[in-house]
């Protein structure tokens, strides 16, 4: 989707940051590029499709996946939010309560915060936040690479680039059995092959996750 040309298409330059943060050699990179376009003898031809659904307890999730097949994977992930209690929505539906932002993480120990906030800032970053491992720093959509770029140039090496869905608000879920089947439900889905990613807009608090996961 959008070309195999990473100066033309933010999602490419975004997956290509990706990998190589996670070290992935450049041959390896480029025939990704041209198995996804349809280019060499191991073209290949994927569909990226954004499902939207809801989770018990009136959790919103999004699901990105990268199909060969369309209609398998919607039969699929249909089965896993009906055999999960949850159900697919209509597109459109649960999108509006999440924003598109880029995110860069980088360890804590690599730079000081004000430096780093210096650096992030006047490359259009939006904000950064800290914990105890590291540096979060969030951006628009279309500022990942502008940012990412920044920090290369500053010689800070970011341990993931990615673009995700950050929701405007958040759901408690303080039930125990309603944040089980939320948890279950999710991880149904991201272990389904096609799946890419799982955002959701759930808070359960610390001493229910702690009873779950006993």
């Amino acid at each position: 989707m959008g070309g195999g040309d990473p100066g033309g298409n933010p999602r490419l330059r975004s997956a290509i940051l990706a990998a190589r943060a996670q070290s992935m050699p450049n041959d390896n990179i480029e025939r990704a590029i041209k198995r996804g376009t349809g280019e060499g003898a191991d073209a290949q031809h994927f569909d990226e499709i954004v499902y939207e659904g809801y989770a018990p307890g009136g959790v919103a999730l999004i699901v990105e996946v990268a199909t060969d097949n369309k209609n398998r994977t919607a039969a699929d992930l249909r089965s896993i939010f009906t055999k999960n209690h949850g159900n697919l929505a209509s597109s459109g539906s649960v999108s509006y309560m999440f924003h598109r932002k880029g995110q860069i993480t980088v360890p804590r120990d690599v730079l000081d915060e004000d430096k780093l906030l210096e650096i992030v800032l006047e490359a259009g970053a939006e904000e950064l936040t800290s914990d105890e491992e590291h540096h979060v720093i969030t951006t628009a959509h279309d500022q990942l690479y502008a940012v990412a770029e920044a920090l290369k140039i500053a010689g800070i090496t970011a341990d993931s680039h990615k673009l995700t869905y950050v929701p405007e608000t958040t759901v408690p879920v303080a039930d125990e059995s309603i944040a089980a089947q939320v948890l279950r439900l999710c991880e149904a889905l991201e272990d389904n092959d096609d799946v890419q990613n799982v955002y959701s807009n759930f808070d359960v608090p610390e001493e229910v996750l702690a009873k779950l996961s006993a």
